[in-house]
C-alpha cells in the first residue's frame, strides 16, 4: 500500500495532531483504563522477567503497567508526539522507539516473550504484513494479544456496512475537547481469525470481558441489567508456532 493510498490512520503522523489530548483522555477513561488494559494484564498474567513489545504503544500507559509487575518492556508507535509522551511517562531506560507496524519492525527475530497490538489493527485494511512481522520478533511459542473493536459492531450499530466485507467506517471522537475523525476496518471475526493463521497464529483464547471490577460506578453506562458487560473489543490471545 502506497502512502497516496493510506487512510489518515495509516500515516505516521496522523495522532501528532491531537496526542495530548488523547492521553489525556484516556489516562482515566471506562474503555482505555478500567476496560482494555485490565482485560489485557489479565490475559498476560505472570509477566516478571519476560521481554514484552508494545505496538503502538500510544503514551505508554501499558508498558508502565507491565514494568511494574516485573516485565521487560519495549515500544513503538508510529507518531513522535505519543513517543514524546511514553518517554516522558518511562523515562530514557525504556527502548521507545518511532516505527510503522505497516512496514518492517526495527527488531530482530525471536527478540519477545509477547507483544500486544492493542487498540491498533482495527485502523489497517491489510493485516498480513503488520501480523507477519509480530511473528517475526516473537519467540516460538511467544504470545500475542490483540485488541480490536468487536466485529458484532456493524450489524448493531452501522446495518449499512456489510459484515462479511473488509470495510472502513468513519467515526467521530472527542479526545478530552479535541475532535477527531477515526477510520475503524471492520471485518468479520472468521476473517480475523484466517489472518492471524496465516500469520502463523494459534488462537489460545477470545476473551468478552467485564470492565475492572474497581471501575468508578459514575463512569459505567445506564443498563437494565449489567452495566459492567457490554459490546465493545473482543481480545484474543495467540501462540506464535511453527
Amino acid at each position: 500500500m502506497t502512502s497516496e493510498t493510506r487512510t489518515a490512520e495509516q500515516q505516521p503522523d496522523h495522532y501528532d495532531a491531537f496526542a495530548d489530548a488523547y492521553a489525556r483522555a484516556n489516562e482515566n477513561s471506562l474503555f482505555n483504563r478500567w476496560y482494555a488494559r485490565p482485560a489485557v494484564l489479565d490475559l498476560l498474567g505472570d509477566v516478571a522477567g519476560r521481554r514484552i513489545l508494545d505496538a503502538g504503544c500510544g503514551s505508554g500507559p501499558l508498558l508502565a503497567d507491565l514494568k511494574e509487575r516485573g516485565a521487560r518492556v519495549a515500544g513503538f508507535d508510529a507518531s513522535t508526539a505519543m513517543i514524546r509522551l511514553a518517554r516522558e511517562r518511562l523515562g530514557d531506560e525504556v527502548d521507545l522507539q518511532v516505527a510503522d507496524l505497516t512496514q518492517s519492525l526495527p527488531y530482530d527475530e525471536e527478540s519477545f516473550d509477547d507483544a500486544l497490538a492493542v487498540l491498533v489493527l482495527h485502523y489497517l485494511e491489510d493485516w498480513s504484513r503488520p501480523l507477519l512481522e509480530l511473528r517475526r520478533v516473537l519467540k516460538l511459542g511467544g504470545r500475542l494479544v490483540v485488541v480490536v473493536n468487536h466485529p458484532v459492531i456493524p450489524p448493531v450499530m452501522y446495518p449499512e456496512v456489510n459484515y462479511f466485507a473488509t470495510v472502513p467506517n468513519e467515526e467521530e471522537y472527542d479526545f478530552d475537547g479535541v475532535s477527531a475523525t477515526l477510520t475503524i476496518w471492520y471485518r468479520s471475526l472468521s476473517a480475523m481469525s484466517e489472518s492471524f493463521t496465516a500469520a502463523g497464529f494459534r488462537i489460545l483464547a477470545i476473551s468478552e470481558p467485564p470492565v475492572s471490577p474497581d471501575t468508578p460506578p459514575e463512569l459505567l453506562p445506564p443498563s437494565e441489567s449489567d452495566p459492567t458487560r457490554f459490546i465493545g473489543f473482543i481480545f484474543f490471545a495467540l501462540e506464535a508456532v511453527a
